[in-house]
């Protein structure tokens, strides 16, 4: 008897959603629980498992199609049955096509960063490895993985059924993986990058850098000049933005924070810290907690308007925003306010991970009150954010490097130094907190991150 595959519920009030990728074909194997299909909804991105053991029988839903959830989108017969298996319709409610049974998928873009390829190959064509590092990788990683001469079948995937994230591939390069670099980027930064660590959601640029190397450049469409649909993704953060841009009086300040007292801490800290805690050290929980002192001193930034009334919140809700191979999200440190330096570091990496493992619960990306986002990750000295609605306020973090700086001592002498130095900037709602008490909220974090004297774990 075959089992019947739905469209989950990801939420009380979530009513459809948007299968984005099949990561199956029918015919094929599958395990109980193994990741059957991806899905975006209004609130979140996420890996659907197969409800049972058998074989693939019947995909009823397309690719880029909506459906109510309870929706039957596929069955799976087990495995004695041998019925006959079944490709997608060929159209469904908003005319996506879905690939024939006898070709392989070869998506352009990640599953939520784009739409499928206008090149179709014979599948006779194509060697079965190229088949299976297509399934176990994104086209980021392909395309990385093609600019160093990298074979992904020598690659061991971290990411959720073995897939291979943008981790992996980075990694097997700085490990001496590659085979070389190719004609197309000869004479290109390497994407060694032994100044950059990945911590979390975030990347940390060492203190010995000099500089912080830009990530790779986003995958561009397979063929130039393609007019491709925006992903469910896409099209929710460009609703999104522009809903902000037009509800809050953006104003944007920059404070320039001296933070060589906590590089210095980390790097004499970090790796007892692991030994101890089985976690990094990494910079954001600083960051992070130093909006939470600055938010119980300034009340104002952490609470949001209703109507023509004011919302003081009573915890501090942090979102971190988390940038996606095929997008961005930005999951929530609920009652951060409640949680020790530890407690920081521990939530920041797991909403992290979950995160880029599509593992997120709808709950979790929303009720911030403030949040935290990182464009110096990919070398931006500074960064304007837009707000997170309905918070009233954004913290941007910079990347940190070393500059000379002109630093006072005790007896009142000036002297030049090499600093390591952080750019952080706020964007705030003008309809509800002044530029007076924006500045002051600022000085009060830059103060705390310079004279910082809080325990660590």
């Amino acid at each position: 008897m075959a089992t019947e595959i739905v469209m989950p519920q990801m939420g009380e009030s979530i009513v459809e959603g948007t299968i984005t990728k099949w990561l199956k074909k029918p015919g094929d194997k599958i395990q109980r629980d193994e990741p059957l299909f991806e899905i975006s909804t209004d609130k979140v991105d996420a890996e659907i498992p197969a409800p049972a053991s058998g074989v693939l029988q019947e995909i009823k839903v397309a690719e880029g199609t909506t459906v109510q959830v309870n929706t039957v989108v596929g069955t799976i017969a087990s495995d004695g049955e041998g019925a006959a298996v079944k490709a997608a319709p060929a159209a469904e409610k908003k005319g996506a096509p879905a690939a024939p049974v006898s070709e392989p998928s070869h998506p352009s873009k990640s599953a939520k960063g784009g739409a499928p390829s206008m090149e179709v190959t014979a599948a006779q064509s194509t060697p079965a490895h190229e088949e299976d590092d297509h399934a176990r990788s994104s086209p980021l990683v392909r395309k990385i993985a093609r600019e160093n001469n990298v074979d992904l079948s020598q690659v061991e995937g971290t990411g959720l059924g073995g897939r291979i994230t943008k981790q992996d591939i980075l990694a097997f390069i700085e490990s001496g993986g590659g085979a070389g670099v190719s004609p197309a980027t000869a004479g290109a930064p390497s994407l060694s990058r032994p100044s950059l660590a990945r911590q979390g959601g975030e990347v940390e640029v060492a203190a010995s850098a000099p500089a912080p190397t830009p990530a790779p450049r986003p995958t561009p469409a397979e063929i130039p000049g393609d007019l491709v649909p925006m992903s469910r993704m896409r099209q929710l953060i460009a609703k999104h933005m522009i809903e902000s841009r037009r509800t809050s009086a953006h104003v944007h300040c920059m404070f320039e924070v001296d933070l060589t007292r906590i590089v210095n801490l980390r790097n004499k800290l970090k790796s007892g810290f692991e030994q101890r805690n089985g976690a990094r050290l990494t910079f954001m929980p600083f960051f992070v907690r130093a909006a939470i002192i600055g938010l119980q001193q300034f009340p104002i930034v952490n609470a949001s308007l209703e109507g023509d009334s004011i919302r003081y919140h009573r915890n501090v809700n942090v979102g971190i925003a988390v940038a996606l191979d095929w997008g961005l999200i930005v999951p929530v440190l609920k009652n951060a306010d409640e949680l020790n330096f530890l407690g920081l570091q521990r939530g920041i990496t797991d909403l992290g991970e979950r995160a880029r493992g599509k593992k997120l619960k709808p709950e979790e990306v929303e009720g911030s009150t403030f949040t935290v986002t990182n464009p110096g990750q990919f070398g931006a000295v500074f960064g304007l954010p837009i707000i997170n609605q309905p918070n009233s306020a954004i913290m941007g973090v910079g990347g940190i490097t070393k500059m000379p700086l002109v630093v006072t001592d005790k007896d009142g002498a000036d002297s030049i130094a090499i600093r390591s130095v952080v750019h952080l900037t706020l964007g705030y709602d003008h309809r509800l907190i002044d530029g007076a008490v924006a500045d002051q909220f600022m000085a009060f974090v830059k103060k705390t991150l310079e004279g910082w004297s809080e325990d660590v774990g």
